[in-house]
């Protein structure tokens, strides 16, 4: 496997922590099972985020273009938006972000710190414009004598996605550390790199655990398509002979709610169980959602006291000042 010779650019605080939530256990109970939660939160760039892990090998496929500006685009309160001006910055670079408000543009969030981090922020009132600007935006860029480097939404492209290969193989080596093998791994899936490169790395590294999405967007059907597609892309740029189909893609869309960015009751209550048990905090976007997701399969039944799980945080944090009270109200 060719992951140990793909370059990368020092971003992201590495190997993040593999944590016990034992407060959380012993709130759902004696039949819960034991809890382990892969911080990804704590990755260290600008709040954090598995999106940094993404950017190491993006920037520096970046640097060896010789770009001078990352372009990115993204929902306004993006978290690869707000990463993806942080790497920049980091990496001596401009960055320009391309962002879709359909429900405000409020500077707050993510969106407050794009502008701290100076990036140029675009702003457009759907995504449909942010496409149609996305489209023309690298011309403009090369006509004012930049080279732009475009990463699409959530920086979910092979290269990205392999960063997600090699957390598998660090994921591994802690939880052999503290003898666990865990039965099933539950995170949020939205650009769907993150979920292509753990599947990747599950087949790769012979993992105990089945790699479960929870969407937080529609349609699945098309989502879990799209994510076997990428599988097998990032398999073949990292040297493994092995395809994806479909059925071997697990995406949860029953978490999803009214649509992508909407909060959930699920979620909201998800949020707020794991800052008063553990002082953990998730976000109502992605993985407060995912939390709804593993919090239902434990009060089902599904595992036992015997068993282990394990949540990957995908950071987000910074977006909880986008909701306000509301989080506040059961």
């Amino acid at each position: 496997m060719y992951l140990a010779k793909l370059p990368k650019f020092p971003l992201a605080v590495l190997p993040t922590p593999l944590q016990r939530l034992r407060n959380l256990e012993a709130a759902l109970g004696a039949e819960a099972p034991r809890i382990w939660m892969k911080r990804d939160d704590l990755t260290g760039l600008a709040f954090g985020g598995n999106k940094a892990r993404k950017l190491e090998y993006l920037v520096e496929d970046a640097r060896r273009h010789g770009a001078t500006v990352l372009v990115s685009e993204g929902a306004v309160q993006s978290n690869h938006a707000r990463m993806t001006a942080a790497a920049a910055r980091v990496a001596g670079m401009r960055c320009v972000l391309v962002l879709n408000a359909e429900h405000g543009a409020d500077v707050e969030g993510n969106l407050l710190l794009d502008h701290l981090l100076a990036a140029d922020v675009r702003v457009t009132s759907t995504r449909e414009e942010r496409n149609t600007l996305m489209a023309s935006i690298g011309d403009e860029l090369r006509a004012a004598g930049e080279v732009p480097y475009v990463i699409p939404t959530g920086g979910s492209v092979p290269l990205g996605a392999a960063s997600y290969v090699a957390a598998v193989a660090e994921t591994l080596e802690q939880l052999r550390a503290v003898g666990e093998a865990p039965t099933a791994l539950f995170f949020a899936s939205g650009s769907l790199g993150t979920q292509a490169g753990l599947a990747v790395g599950a087949r790769a590294f012979s993992v105990p655990f089945t790699v479960e999405g929870i969407a937080v967007l529609h349609p699945v059907e098309q989502l879990t398509e799209r994510c076997a597609a990428l599988a097998t892309a990032t398999a073949d740029l990292v040297g493994l002979t092995t395809q994806f189909a479909p059925g071997d893609i697990s995406l949860d869309g029953a978490y999803v709610g009214e649509a992508y960015g909407v909060a959930t009751p699920e979620g909201m209550e998800a949020i707020r169980l794991l800052a008063q048990t553990e002082a953990i905090l998730l976000d109502p976007v992605y993985s407060g959602k995912a939390m709804a997701g593993l919090l239902a399969a434990i009060r089902s039944g599904r595992f036992s006291a015997d068993d282990s799980v394990l949540f990957l945080h995908t950071g987000g944090g910074p977006s909880l000042f986008a909701f306000g009270e509301g989080l506040l109200r059961p």
